[in-house]
Order: structure tokens, then C-alpha cells, then sequence
């Protein structure tokens, strides 16, 4: 088995692509799960928050912010890692379906195109102050915050490293 090619055939190039995965999931009745963010560099608290948010359906689908989406939220000094090299450590992981890159401020027209079950978010944000809350919602899914964990931050290890 050739791995690294199993790796980045996570990596969705073509939407069109995982529209037909999305399609497959739902005759299947699987749970498909949201979530998304920057995972600029990948830490503790990723890897603890993405396994619980796999755990909560049979698909985990992660939008990433492109590497022109991270410099307007977080500024000019990031992204530490550029878009290719974010997408491909997160499709490494077993227990993630697909790695969608946007390029939009927020995820809101992916989960238009999702349509997810489960939208997770970490504990730092109420629940219906998430992006796609009303989409979810709307359809009868539901939105998910999971705790941080302490001290775990791509902004802590930047910190502790310019010190």
C-alpha cells in the first residue's frame, strides 16, 4: 500500500469530488462531522479536540483556511506552515475523512456544501455563535463545542518560542 498517495488523496483538489463522498456517506446513513480552523501548528490540543470530534459520527471532514484566509485573521507573520503542508499532516491522521481548503474568512459556504450532521467548534465559542450554527440547526443537526486544552495553543508555542 502506498501510503503517502492514500495520505493525499485525502486532500479534496476538486469540490465535485467530495460531493460524491458526502453522497455515498448519506445513502450509507453515516454521521458526517464538521469542523475547521487554521491547525497551523499541529499540537496536543488539536490532536485531543479532532479524536473527539471523529468520535462523534462515521465522517470527519476538516475545512482549513487557506494560507491568504490565515494572514487576514491572524496577520502578516502567519501562517507558520503553508496551506499544503497543514492540509497533508491533518489527512494523516487515521480517523480524518477529507481536508477541504477555503478561502473565505469563515467556513460558512462549505457547510452550505457539507451539509453536516455534527458542527464542532472548540469550548472557547457558544454554541450559536458558530459559523453555520443556523445551516446545522436548520436541518435538525447539531452544534458541538469541545474543552480546550489548557496551555495548548499554536499562539502559546509561537509565545514560548520569541521569548
Amino acid at each position: 500500500m502506498d501510503h503517502l498517495s492514500f495520505i493525499q488523496s485525502k486532500v479534496v483538489l476538486d469540490r465535485s469530488e467530495l460531493g460524491n463522498m458526502l453522497a455515498i456517506c448519506r445513502f450509507k446513513n453515516q454521521k458526517i462531522v464538521f469542523t475547521n480552523g487554521c491547525f497551523d501548528i499541529i499540537h496536543r490540543g488539536h490532536v485531543e479536540y479532532l479524536a473527539k470530534a471523529a468520535s462523534l459520527g462515521n465522517q470527519l471532514i476538516i475545512g482549513i483556511n487557506t494560507d491568504a484566509s490565515v494572514k487576514r485573521l491572524k496577520g502578516a507573520a502567519r501562517p507558520v506552515q503553508d496551506e499544503n503542508t497543514r492540509a497533508l499532516v491533518l489527512a494523516a491522521f487515521s480517523f480524518v475523512s477529507k481536508i477541504v481548503l477555503f478561502d473565505e474568512d469563515t467556513p460558512y459556504e462549505l457547510i452550505k456544501l457539507v451539509q453536516p450532521d455534527i458542527l464542532v467548534k472548540g469550548g472557547d465559542y457558544k454554541p450559536e455563535e458558530i459559523v453555520g450554527y443556523d445551516l446545522v440547526t436548520k436541518k435538525g443537526g447539531e452544534v458541538v463545542t469541545i474543552e480546550l486544552v489548557e496551555g495548548h495553543s499554536t499562539s502559546s508555542i509561537i509565545q514560548r518560542m520569541s521569548v
